[in-house]
């Protein structure tokens, strides 16, 4: 048994190295690019739990948690790994998984694509972990796929909400990935939806961030949806993360005069694009994605140019739900503050991953695998969940509209 296990590890080292080459080839190409992606095993590394190491042991539960903990979206990962300290704290308090406690280990992959290819790595093959969480970005999770599905070790993304994560373009699926948020086109339909339901706009415009895969699937989702609907896309733009000017575009789009705009994308280019769009006169509803959620989306736009916004999300912290109160009362004794969206998507992907432990009885990747697969009905902070048969989340979207510059709750929607 043990022969056959430094077999495989060594044949995981060798499948992560010539990875870690293909990803930096792959990366160094474009100009003003990211440093490479070797460093970031060795960096930005913690270890939270039980305090016992060797996850082999069978004596603790070996969590990875590949994030984005500093760089361009450093909100989300920071907040999804909140979440799932808050939730290992209180499983390692209540006796653990089956009597183990859960040990974390997280690596920042620096929100760069080949950074989180090098933490997927050392987390498979040096940490030897036995679920992997992250990363938070649709980006990010695709640089991964293929390192969770060779070592067999099944990876959950609380964030990554791009289709293609769990399955492929030939319809198979990736049997390892998995996901705790709801898809892109979900949220694209029902943000749709509400814009010509309740809003009852006709014309809209879409400005999408061109480089995001995310972003534009969020956008086709949106646009098919208004269209079905009976409205028109009077203008259809497009701009590219880390642009800070934005205005000629804007003042293009408010040229074509459309009653409502759908930004999908992520909170830095946002909060400047609604404060421009503000200032150019623009008092339309604008309405974006859970990539708006992050307290800095305010501290970029403003509380008042925020008013007359609105977001398809997983959650709200003022929705009456007992369990979601539980959980706001927690975090905020924990950390002070009360939680958001990606606190709550990681809070319940450890639970998911607990539950599927439990119900596998095995820390057997393939076990954790088949359980996680067939997850039906658990009750989560974001709602009452399933996986579906390409491992999506079944469950409702929450709207949230800005005002003032905090998020109040909407309404709820159902699948």
């Amino acid at each position: 048994m043990e022969e056959r296990k430094k077999l495989k590890k060594y044949a995981s080292l060798f499948l992560a190295s010539s990875l870690v080459v293909g990803a930096l080839a792959g990366c160094s190409g474009g100009s003003g690019g990211s440093s490479g992606g070797s460093s970031s095993g060795d960096q930005g590394t913690s270890t939270e739990g039980s305090g016992a190491s060797g996850g082999s042991s069978g004596e603790v539960i070996k969590i990875g948690a590949n994030l984005e903990l500093t760089g361009n979206v450093a909100s989300y990962g920071s907040s999804i790994a909140q979440g799932a300290e808050l939730a290992i704290e209180e499983i390692n308090k209540a006796g653990g998984i089956d009597g183990k406690q859960i040990e974390l280990i997280k690596v920042d992959n620096k929100s760069e694509n080949a950074e989180a290819t090098a933490a997927a790595l050392r987390l498979a093959t040096q940490e030897e972990v036995d679920v992997m969480i992250g990363p938070a970005t649709s980006g990010n999770v695709l640089a991964t796929v293929e390192i969770a599905n060779k070592n067999k070790i099944p990876l959950v993304t609380a964030s990554g909400t791009a289709p293609n994560l769990t399955e492929n373009a030939d319809g198979s699926i990736n049997e390892y990935i998995f996901r705790t948020c709801f898809i892109d086109p979900f949220q694209g339909v029902v943000a749709a939806n509400f814009a010509t339901e309740e809003l009852g706009v006709k014309n809209v415009a879409i400005y999408a961030d061109n480089a995001s895969d995310y972003a534009k699937g969020l956008a086709a989702a949106f646009k098919e949806q208004i269209e079905a609907n009976g409205g028109t896309v009077v203008a259809e733009e497009a701009y590219v993360a880390k642009d800070t000017d934005f205005k000629s575009t804007l003042t293009l789009i408010k040229s074509k005069n459309p009653e409502f705009i759908f930004i999908p994308g992520y909170y830095e280019e946002v909060g400047l694009i609604v404060k421009q769009a503000r200032e150019l006169g623009i008092d339309v509803p604008l309405m974006g994605a859970d990539g708006w959620d992050s307290p800095k989306l305010v501290e970029l736009a403003g509380g008042a140019a925020l008013n007359n916004t609105f977001i398809t999300n997983h959650y709200s912290s003022e929705d009456p739900d007992p369990k979601i109160q539980d959980f706001v009362t927690a975090f905020n004794e924990k950390y002070g503050e009360a939680p958001n969206a990606f606190h709550a998507l990681g809070y319940d992907t450890v639970y998911f991953i607990k539950d599927a432990i439990e119900r596998a009885g095995s820390l057997d990747g393939e076990a954790i695998k088949d359980a996680l697969a067939a997850t039906t009905n658990i009750e989560l902070v974001s709602g009452t969940f399933s996986v579906d048969e390409k491992h999506n989340a079944v469950k409702s979207a929450t709207i949230l509209e800005y005002v003032d510059g905090n998020q109040t709750f909407k309404t709820k929607i159902d699948p």
